[in-house]
């Protein structure tokens, strides 16, 4: 404003309190000029969060995928990819939708995530089709982490065993780190994305139920897919094409063209909650009530970052763009704390101090419990540090 005000002419014969006026009116005009620029520009912002989307159709040329008694899972993924596609770009022209692949041909899996990556992606969606028993059935969506089960760790290894058919037969990846630690390094390194992949991936899950498909749950496994990507990123198993059901559901134009619609759907739910448009949905995965007290902690505001000191590890369970009640049903009775960190709300349970061992085995019990996102994070005299961090000082 002192550049404003000094760049004002001198209004020669003028009396004050005219001058004072014409000065007010210049004023109004520029705070109204000023304000209709901000809500444009805030309008233009919301507009682009999501400006550029990559959908990954899984396998292609050589590499089959699975397969029933018809269907084979690079064409069932190649369709479904497609009409999602379309449906993006129909409603959402501004948003620049990217294929890795758009017909049947190889892609590496290295390729896919730098096609992502070159792009600077916004959201990386990859859809694959299932296999299993042919009694097994449902949709599960997939972010990058830690398998809590044998049937996890198959399909990631099903779905990463073709990088056998790559001209190196794979040799590229040998310097790949998949250990845990690797893992949950790289979900450290960028827990924004990993927050935001969970979010997408409850908004399918919650897509596909209301259409009648069994909801399986979001997953974590160690995809090479999405190993290398640089920004929320979710793999979605359909369905089982070894059951007959399912083949029939996901082989054909109908249950394509449903499967295309429910993801649409959820990104645009996504899309809104990055915008404030809409609020976060209650994950799909938390079914089980379950009851813990800390009558010896309390935090003032139910807020981790008030008054806890000291080096203290938590289990974060939910992710939120908007402030959740901490008394609200989805946490099942559990004693909730907040804290806000990157424009999220973040919402943990449980305190042990300086004692990581038992905080990984209330962790278990939390996922055994139905809490499948549970992980846990470490504070510092109340500010959020990173597990590494916190082990050293643990140590010492």
């Amino acid at each position: 404003m002192r550049q404003f005000g000094a760049k004002l002419p001198k209004f020669i014969g003028l009396s004050i309190n005219e001058s004072s006026s014409i000065l007010f009116g210049f004023f109004c005009c520029f705070l109204i000029f000023s304000n209709s620029f901000i809500g444009f520009s805030q309008s233009k912002t919301e507009k682009q969060a999501l400006k550029t989307i990559v959908i990954d159709a899984g396998h292609g040329g050589k590499d089959p995928g699975c397969h029933g008694g018809f269907a084979h899972e690079k064409h069932v993924c190649l369709a479904i990819a497609l009409r999602l596609g379309e449906l993006i770009k129909s409603k959402y022209p501004n948003i620049n939708v990217i294929y890795t692949r758009d017909k049947d041909v190889f892609v590496e899996l290295i390729e896919r995530a730098n096609i992502a990556n070159r792009a600077k992606a916004d959201l990386f969606i990859c859809i694959h089709a299932n296999a299993g028993s042919n009694v097994a059935y449902g949709t599960e969506s997939y972010v990058l982490g830690l398998h809590r089960t044998e049937a996890q760790q198959r399909v990631a290894e099903r779905e990463n065993s073709i990088i056998s058919l790559e001209d190196d037969k794979g040799a590229k990846y040998k310097d790949f780190d998949m250990s845990p630690d690797a893992i949950i390094a790289k979900q450290l390194q960028l827990s924004v994305f990993l927050d935001h992949s969970i979010l997408f991936a409850t908004n399918l899950q919650k897509e596909f139920k209301r259409i009648g498909r069994y909801d399986r749950g979001v997953k974590q496994a160690g995809f090479l897919v999405l190993y290398k990507t640089t920004m929320p990123s979710v793999l979605i198993e359909t369905g089982f094409l070894t059951n007959p059901t399912e083949e029939n559901f996901l082989g054909k134009n109908d249950g394509q063209e449903k499967m295309a619609n429910s993801m649409f759907k959820a990104f645009e739910n996504y899309k809104n909650q990055l915008e404030g448009k809409a609020t976060i949905i209650e994950s799909t995965n938390i079914v089980t009530p379950e009851k813990k007290e800390n009558e010896d902690i309390k935090t003032e505001n139910n807020n981790v970052t008030k008054d806890s000191t000291g080096l203290i590890f938590r289990i974060q369970i939910e992710t939120s763009g908007k402030k959740l009640a901490t008394n609200s049903t989805r946490f099942k009775g559990l004693e909730i704390y907040e804290y806000q960190e990157n424009n999220l709300f973040k919402y943990c349970t449980g305190l042990f101090q300086n004692d990581l061992k038992t905080a990984k085995e209330y962790k278990i019990e939390l996922i055994e419990k139905g809490f499948n996102n549970a992980f846990v994070v470490a504070f510092l005299n109340g500010e959020r540090i990173s597990i590494e961090k916190a082990i050293k000082l643990a140590e010492k």
